[in-house]
């Protein structure tokens, strides 16, 4: 399979110019991978800082999205350098998947119990369905995803660590951002959909109803959300969406039914998807 590139590749030019000032740019010390599971890339996968990123890293790389290239949070738990967490050779393309037979099959592919049924209530056997956008300010998934960057990286309960580490910053030649983790073949979720591009696709639909933006890749997957659910009934569509998607996404923030994690989400700046 090919993973999803824009035609001109602009990491090309920061290969010899990691700086970026032939294209404008002014970034920090970092430096292009090709690096793989399977070995080296026929093109550059994604330009990474060589430092961990500062609470301003996000919005001092907004001028490379003219470019085509999109930043995203690199958690201290992924390994780029090296390529062992990237396998673009196993992704498709997303708008090759429609995001509701992807999750009306993930919905599916788990017969519940009779004593876990309460877990999907008020949903049972059938999918539900998508819950519907909500109107959002053209400018605001992009002020979303800053905000929820800053609480990544600066001190505080949000602070996206490991091990003491914190996230470096990464920059994606992605066409949106739901296309970054099938660009860098983003593969944490391997067990769960082995093409990371079927996740991609329902990204897609998220960005396109609730403003969500991929703002880190690690062990976990984290999205920034600009318009959440307005209903207990449409946040409970939404839980069910994210439990397809991700069966953990509820034990991620110590919740273990539909209706709770509907509750959490109406009032979520992001969801943190993990994959055991």
């Amino acid at each position: 399979m090919t993973t999803p590139t824009r035609p001109s590749n602009p990491l090309h030019r920061l290969v010899s110019d990691p700086t970026g000032a032939s294209l404008g740019l002014s970034l920090p010390a970092g430096s292009t991978t090709c690096d793989t599971t399977e070995g080296t890339w026929h093109e550059p996968l994604l330009w990474v800082s060589d430092s961990p990123a500062s609470s301003g890293s996000w919005a001092a790389l907004q001028p490379a999205r003219a470019l085509g290239l999109l930043p995203v949070l690199i958690g201290p738990d992924m390994s780029v350098r090296g390529g062992s967490d990237l396998a673009p050779e196993a992704v498709s393309r997303p708008g090759d998947h429609d995001a509701r037979e992807v999750l009306a099959g993930h919905w599916g592919r788990r017969p519940v119990r009779p004593a876990y049924r309460h877990i999907r209530a008020p949903f049972g056997a059938a999918w539900p369905g998508l819950a519907q956008a909500v109107r959002h300010a053209p400018d605001a998934p992009e002020t979303a995803a800053e905000r929820v960057a800053r609480l990544m990286l600066e001190p505080g309960p949000d602070r996206y660590d490991f091990d003491g580490q914190t996230s470096c910053i990464a920059l994606v030649p992605a066409p949106r951002s739901a296309d970054i983790p099938a660009v860098i073949g983003w593969s944490w979720a391997a067990n769960y959909e082995r093409d990371v591009a079927r996740l991609c696709a329902v990204l897609r639909t998220w960005e396109d109803r609730f403003g969500a933006r991929v703002v880190a890749v690690g062990c976990a997957l984290i999205v920034s959300v600009a318009a959440p659910p307005a209903t207990r009934d449409e946040a409970e569509l939404l839980a069910a969406e994210h439990m397809a998607f991700c069966p953990d996404a509820l034990a991620n923030f110590g919740l273990s039914t539909i209706r709770e994690y509907a509750g959490h989400l109406l009032t979520a700046p992001y969801w943190t998807f993990g994959w055991d």
